[in-house]
């Protein structure tokens, strides 16, 4: 064990009371993403944790957000390449969640709403980046924090200045949860597409003059047939229409009905070949038309070669701790799936738990410190 691992683990084991204090007082601090003025109280916790380290806070407003947090050491060198640390302080919880969900402790695991998905992360990031300055260690690579109000509704407000950053980082570290309670780290992403396809037929009474209708409801069904049929479950694809409506009362031939489609896909090779079929759709009903909109929010993030590097990378950090690391396929997006466009992204660096969106999401409080340590050394890998 080198002597960066034993000085940073003694270092966050003497303040993890402290370290434990401030994710009881994050998951306290209820954040859902439709309410933006909630999101203010955590930002101000977290700009002054990281104002704490030297670091220099950018708050900037959200149009319909909470907007997102920019923080770097104030100084640093120029010309230094960057490295990012990407979370997001959103929950899908409403207010008032805590009154059945309260944040407590039980047998070593720490419950609460958001504590996994992912206010664990964003505590790491500050005791990560607090260890590395009070043992006086050196970043070859300046770490730069984005954390974002918007991430469970797609990063549409916060996606441009994650892009404008990864186009510029040597690597990004995404703070969401691990997969599984072993804690497995997310190499790969499947990318998230979503459409709508909207059926317009032709209104007629449906006892009187049923010939002269074109039922928009009649059409969808045998579009639903054929989106179903693109599922590849053996490819990792998979097409969900999950939400249905049309008709506008039971006795008239439904003039309009539509469906909303959900795609999951393992490679942009994918993600282009099953949208190029579900905008292609052509009506089977005469008389009525389709209208499809839609495409893939989140990417595809893949197992690049430079991806691959930051894992092994990662894996020879976990074997100074003991550990050996697991790595796994997410279905789900995250802002990794952005930066994996343009710079080694390493994601579900968070710590182990489970109960992401559920009502007994959780954390295993002695994963909290292992985690951090692990984050610390990988800020401290030098540049490639």
């Amino acid at each position: 064990m080198s002597a960066d691992v034993q000085d940073i683990q003694q270092y966050l084991q003497e303040h993890r009371p402290m370290m434990e204090a401030f994710l009881r007082r994050l998951a306290a601090t209820e954040t859902p993403s439709h309410d933006s003025q909630s999101q203010d109280a955590l930002f101000d916790m977290l700009i002054k944790e990281l104002r704490g380290l030297d670091f220099r806070c950018l708050r900037m407003p959200g149009r319909q957000t909470g907007g997102y947090l920019l923080a770097r050491p104030a100084q640093r060198q120029r010309c230094q390449p960057l490295q990012l640390l990407i979370g997001h302080c959103d929950t899908v919880w409403e207010k008032g969640t805590l009154k059945k969900m309260p944040v407590e402790e039980t047998d070593g695991r720490l419950k609460g709403p958001g504590i996994f998905d992912m206010k664990a992360g964003l505590t790491q990031m500050v005791f990560a980046l607090q260890s590395i300055q009070a043992l006086g260690r050196e970043m070859e690579v300046t770490p730069v924090c984005l954390i974002n109000s918007d991430e469970e509704i797609g990063s549409r407000e916060s996606g441009p200045a994650i892009r404008r950053l990864a186009r510029i980082a040597e690597r990004a570290f995404i703070l969401e949860p691990p997969l599984g309670l072993s804690g497995k780290l997310k190499t790969a992403r499947k990318g998230l597409g979503r459409f709508t396809l909207m059926a317009r037929g032709k209104a007629a009474h449906a006892g009187l003059d049923p010939g002269k209708g074109a039922s928009a409801i009649l059409e969808l069904s045998y579009q639903i047939q054929r989106l179903f049929a693109l599922n590849e479950p053996e490819n990792g694809i998979s097409v969900n229409v999950g939400m249905v409506e049309g008709g506008v009362s039971p006795n008239v031939v439904a003039p309009i009905s539509k469906a909303v489609i959900d795609v999951r896909v393992p490679t942009q090779e994918d993600a282009n070949r099953v949208s190029q079929a579900i905008l292609s759709l052509q009506p089977a009903t005469a008389g009525v038309s389709l209208d499809i909109e839609g495409g893939f929010g989140r990417p595809p993030m893949e197992r690049t070669p430079r991806n691959r590097r930051l894992w092994l990378q990662a894996q020879q950090a976990g074997r100074q701790l003991g550990l050996e690391l697991e790595q796994a396929v997410a279905g789900g997006g995250s802002d990794g799936n952005t930066t994996s466009l343009y710079t080694a992204t390493l994601d579900g660096l968070g710590t182990a738990g489970d109960g992401a969106h559920a009502l007994h999401e959780f954390i295993f409080l002695d994963k909290l410190l292992e985690r951090t340590t692990l984050l610390a050394l990988l800020l401290l890998l030098p540049s490639a």
